[in-house]
């Protein structure tokens, strides 16, 4: 089991968490920049990631669907904004239409307060055979913040699952 960590800044709205994964730091790189890994485990508890396009370069999109367990599907698009590879990546988080159309989060049924465009920030650190991940969500509302907490915390159980 990998530890774990769990901020939130309600006044500044940001979500911090952190994990060790016993596992190498550039195998949970892989994880997150393979498409083929990515859908192994991205998304809470239940879902499934049936389509992932990854263009890993700054300015290369993410683009992805999510599917709930009542086979519901969620889109969502981000855009590279910083890589250094095995040891951080930056990229904008907005939802988005079937064609890569950013859109509302209303467009799912979701909270207006919602902004169009957040930023996910996550840090990979070598520990000698473990890997300390970062991940910091900026820009997500007061109202939606803990759920996004949860959320988080479950796709990266199905991580830990997957680097076993």
């Amino acid at each position: 089991m990998s530890t774990a960590q769990i901020d939130i800044d309600k006044k500044e709205n940001v979500l911090t968490i952190t994990r060790i994964f016993n596992a190498q730091r550039e195998l949970v790189w892989k994880a997150w920049t393979d498409p083929k890994h990515f859908m192994q485990w991205w998304g809470p508890k239940n879902y499934t990631t049936p389509t992932c396009k990854i263009d890993l370069r700054v300015g290369g999109k993410l683009f992805y669907c999510m599917r709930s367990p009542e086979g519901d599907d969620l889109w969502a698009i981000g855009v590279y904004k910083e890589i250094n590879p095995p040891e951080k990546i930056v990229f904008s988080d907005s939802f988005a239409d079937a064609e890569g159309n950013i859109v509302s989060a209303q467009y799912y049924g979701m909270s207006s307060d919602i902004p169009l465009e957040m930023l996910i920030s996550v840090t990979f650190e070598d520990l000698g055979g473990k890997t300390k991940m970062t991940l910091k969500h900026e820009g997500l509302p007061k109202v939606e913040i803990d759920m996004a907490g949860t959320g988080w915390s479950e796709s990266l159980d199905r991580l830990e699952e997957f680097l076993k």
